[in-house]
């Protein structure tokens, strides 16, 4: 197989930079220029100039340093939007360490496998998960927890070892190193087809990438303002909005989540000119009044579909953490298929195959594919598992995504469903194969299969069926499934129903048949 890299090759397009060149940079040319305006649910708002934002993050880093972090370290980020996610994220890369930023609704047993998964050495954290991370975040040196939960006082005395105010130092204590595109600069974990999320590495080349690439998929230009309420620990809003506008050297809005009661008020009061959505998101909105706005461009996963409902331009588009940024993208400046993603970005190679490895033909079906550079326009690679890494890319070089995309009549893509057994729940990916672990390990089960029920407003939810082993109690079987589920998985990963039945739909591999059940769940909803 043909896996590209520019990693020895001596050519780059970020050869000299990294992270930390681009933010010294735009500290520089748009030194008073608000990068970041912070919108809290409680607490003070508050306002970072590119120059004051550098400087922070220096001070930051500086002071980590003196504590023993250091290139190449690992240092856990485990927060809900915050000022102090991007600080502590920014602070890393300029030390040359790795921020591991992790989904907030996580489990305990998940944050244990994501620690000891990257060898974590410290850890950043709000008051609400300091238990959580403490107790299951083994051989950490030290963790540093921020004094409110995004703006909100504790709802208990907070007892800390370390305060994330006492992490600040000096700038200058922050060690000298040559800039290096190839080093890596974060971990996000996915969901997958294996028993374990698995550790999405990205390179300062990635990061750099996906400034650069966003602010051309977008149209940015330095006076847009971007709202930014998806969370932070997923490739969206780091890649799509973060980097994207500190590439071009404009402002971001910060909330700590979506709230339907405040979207409006934030997003006018702040003249905000772009915005990323879900479907949840949408629904949230639906019933209410839509007050003039600035809003030129909503991205979104389908082009057209609300320009009328919310008077915006919305954007189809389509990425992974994996692509970095969106590989399918709709036109800002043409009509588009109304629903499709888009076209292929002329960044990216992308193809859509039939079984046989063939290009589907207009109005089919076929395996949705990419081809990029690893280390700069994919992923560098997942952490700590090289073969899985290598076994993603096809003999062409392709990156197997394992989505189902249709090319429409007209040579735009729709996308149509997830090969990898894969739920999207409200704008987050969880793995059937992840929930069916924890739930097999049960005495009382013998076969379990779980699969998306649609919902209104999360898009889908998690049912699971289980063939019950011969004299199970099954009010305690059900008992059993839900505290396991709770104990192990992050609460959007529960199954909000638990299915008992004597068989499954099976296909001729004796498989269990999921398509069946799916069908079996839209047909009760009609």
């Amino acid at each position: 197989m043909t896996r590209q890299s520019l990693r020895h090759s001596g050519a780059n397009p970020f050869s000299g930079w990294d992270m930390q060149t681009l933010l010294d940079n735009q500290a520089t040319l748009r030194a008073d220029h608000p990068f970041l305006l912070w919108e809290p649910f409680e607490g003070a708002h508050r306002r970072w100039s590119y120059a004051e934002f550098a400087h922070e993050t220096a001070r930051l880093a500086g002071g980590m340093a003196k504590r023993g972090v250091g290139k190449g370290d690992f240092v856990l980020v485990h927060m809900e939007n915050c000022p102090e996610f991007l600080l502590a994220w920014f602070a890393c890369a300029r030390l040359g360490a790795v921020a591991v930023t992790t989904n907030t609704r996580s489990a305990g047993e998940e944050m244990t496998y994501y620690t000891d998964n990257a060898g974590v050495s410290a850890a950043i954290t709000q008051p609400k998960f300091a238990d959580l991370v403490s107790s299951h975040c083994k051989n950490l040196k030290w963790m540093a927890v921020t004094d409110s939960d995004a703006g909100t006082p504790p709802e208990t005395s907070l007892q800390r070892d370390l305060a994330f105010e006492d992490l600040y130092g000096d700038a200058d204590d922050v060690p000298a190193r040559e800039a290096d595109p190839t080093a890596p600069l974060c971990v996000m974990y996915t969901s997958g087809t294996t028993s374990r999320p698995k550790g999405v590495v990205w390179s300062h080349g990635n990061g750099l990438w996906a400034g650069r690439a966003g602010t051309f998929h977008e149209g940015l230009v330095p006076s847009d303002i971007y709202l930014t309420i998806l969370p932070l620990f997923h490739m969206n809003a780091m890649s799509l909005q973060v980097l994207s506008t500190l590439w071009v050297g404009g402002t971001m809005v910060l909330q700590p989540r979506f709230s339907a009661s405040r979207f409006w008020d934030v997003a006018t009061r702040n003249k905000c000119t772009i915005g990323s959505v879900i479907p949840f998101v949408v629904s949230a909105l639906a019933d209410q009044e839509v007050p003039d706005h600035d809003f030129r461009i909503w991205g979104l996963g389908a082009n057209g579909v609300l320009d009328a409902k919310f008077n915006v331009r919305t954007m189809g588009w389509w990425g992974m953490t994996e692509t970095v940024t969106v590989g399918v993208t709709g036109s800002l400046l043409h009509n588009d298929t109304l629903g499709a993603l888009g076209r292929p970005s002329p960044l990216y190679e992308v193809a859509v195959l039939d079984p046989n490895g063939k290009g589907v033909a207009p109005g089919e079906t076929g395996d949705l594919r990419i081809k990029g550079i690893p280390g700069i326009s994919l992923f560098d690679h997942y952490l700590n598992n090289m073969a899985v890494t290598e076994e993603s890319f096809d003999d062409e070089g392709f990156f197997i995504t394992g989505d189902l995309a249709r090319l429409n009549e007209d040579g735009s893509m729709s996308f149509q469903d997830r090969t990898k057994d894969m739920l999207k729940v409200g704008g987050e990916n969880v793995a059937a194969s992840e929930v069916e672990r924890v739930i097999n390990l049960l005495d009382g089960v013998a076969e379990s299969a779980v699969v998306a029920k649609p919902d209104k407003m999360l898009n889908e939810v998690p049912v699971v069926f289980i063939i019950p082993r011969p004299g199970a109690d099954l009010p305690a079987l059900e008992q059993e499934v839900n505290a396991a589920c709770s104990k192990a998985l992050a609460d959007f990963k529960r199954p909000r129903e638990v299915r008992f039945v004597d068989q499954m739909p099976r296909s001729n591999l004796e498989k269990i048949a999921k398509s069946q059940l799916r069908d079996q769940l839209v047909a009760e909803q009609a």
